[in-house]
């Protein structure tokens, strides 16, 4: 009896689990287009009460176009807004790029040089402090009128929140960790790799998060002084004109931007740190 027993226990024992498996990942799927569909419904809502305010209290075009105008420019004049994106997305991408990698090596050099982050984490502070719109003028000035005094702009933006988180990052490491790398007779160099940066990757992009949206930011305000194209100039340019719906465009299509890049460095953050539980969960 025994014998006869152990077959049927074990297959409903297979049947179960079996059933666990879909109900994971039917919960897993749902999920998941809860987080895409959650978003666009509130964007939904928003529109459509942006509409009706405007239809409601009769706002004139000058102060709140409607949405429908707002799209309507976004239709007409899609190339123009486009060639003027163009700019700005390059200089906020090498405005991204260059100052990430200054923060990430000054970062280490910090890990490594207490005396040096002494010497020059008050002058990182002091920098961070200055106002981006009283920086831009300085920096047209020293460098012209071209893309890079918007480069700099952004890439200053960017260095502070990196330099801090990967700081912290490569820095809190757990004592067991050194002391078995020790105990392991591991080089400075295979403590550095094996240790400090996976542990400072999630701190690393956390700040390029920050950093995706900022270096958008830095590029449009170093444009609003001195430039004739690009999102920022087009932005100074509609205000001027009481052009409102190019105005809103203009702004919809630096967000939309904005959003993008953020979601593409969420997106390799998912990808490289799959091996993090804590970020996972």
């Amino acid at each position: 009896m025994a014998n006869q027993a152990e077959p049927v226990t074990m297959a409903t024992a297979f049947a179960e689990d079996a059933e666990a498996q879909a109900r994971f990942r039917a919960h897993k799927r749902y999920l998941a287009w809860r987080g895409r569909l959650l978003p666009v419904a509130a964007v939904a809502i928003f529109l459509l009460l942006w509409w009706q305010a405007v239809e409601i209290f009769d706002i004139q075009p000058f102060i709140a176009p409607s949405p429908v105008a707002v799209a309507k420019v976004l239709y007409d004049r899609f190339d123009m807004l486009m060639a003027n994106l163009l700019p700005t997305a390059i200089e906020a991408v090498s405005g991204f790029i260059l100052g990430n990698l200054a923060a990430i090596t000054l970062a280490t050099a910090f890990v490594y040089r207490k005396t040096m982050e002494e010497a020059l984490f008050p002058i990182a502070v002091m920098v961070n402090t200055i106002p981006v719109v009283a920086k831009a003028p300085i920096l047209v000035l020293l460098l012209g009128n071209g893309m890079e005094p918007k480069i700099a702009i952004a890439a200053i933006i960017c260095f502070f929140p990196t330099l801090v988180n990967m700081t912290r990052g490569l820095r809190d490491v757990r004592a067991e960790q050194l002391e078995l790398m020790r105990i392991l007779s591991a080089t400075p160099r295979e403590v550095f790799l094996r240790i400090r940066v996976p542990n400072a990757l999630p701190y690393l992009f956390s700040a390029l998060k920050i950093a995706a949206s900022t270096a958008v930011i830095g590029a449009i305000v170093g444009e609003w002084i001195g430039s004739t194209k690009g999102i920022g100039a087009l932005i100074i340019q509609s205000t001027y004109n009481f052009d409102s719906p190019l105005l809103y465009a203009t702004i919809v299509v630096g967000s939309t931007f904005s959003a993008l890049f953020f979601g593409v460095i969420s997106l390799a953050e998912k990808r490289l740190l799959r091996w993090n539980v804590a970020h996972n969960a």
